[in-house]
């Protein structure tokens, strides 16, 4: 299980709705803790990258997290996590640049993808075993 840098003890508890008000089935009010989609992010793609963990040093909320990655070709990025997708933020860990106007990329994916090769080549090849395993299970 990793750490992260907030503790839930101190996220501020006035978010405007009541737990047991009307609201409570209005579409969209569900949000979901960052922190814990920031570590699902990191889990499902550390196998193709040098270095991913939650960022510690900057502030994570339920509507924002940071995650820093260091691609294979060793290059370092801090990426913001929020509902709109990731982006790069900043080229090092733990930094927010707010002239980078980068795209927001849906799926962590997407953005590996279009930052590196490597983790491109990497997570072909792992979909490309998986496939295989699978055509032997079936055959079998």
């Amino acid at each position: 299980r990793m750490e992260t840098n907030c503790n839930p003890m101190e996220l501020p508890n006035n978010t405007g709705f009541e737990e047991d008000s009307d609201y409570g089935d209005f579409e969209g009010t569900d949000v979901k803790d960052m922190r814990l989609e920031a570590e699902a992010v990191v889990n499902d793609v550390l196998f193709a990258v040098s270095n991913m963990f939650v960022s510690k040093a900057l502030p994570c909320a339920e509507d924002v997290a940071y995650i820093n990655v260091e691609t294979r070709e060793r290059n370092r990025y801090c990426l913001e996590l929020t509902e709109a997708g990731l982006r790069v933020v900043a080229y090092d860990f733990d930094q927010t640049d707010d002239r980078l106007q980068t795209p927001y990329h849906e799926t962590v994916y997407s953005l590996l993808d279009s930052l590196s090769p490597a983790y491109r080549e990497v997570f072909g090849n792992a979909l490309l075993q998986r496939l295989e395993a699978l055509k032997r299970e079936t055959q079998s």
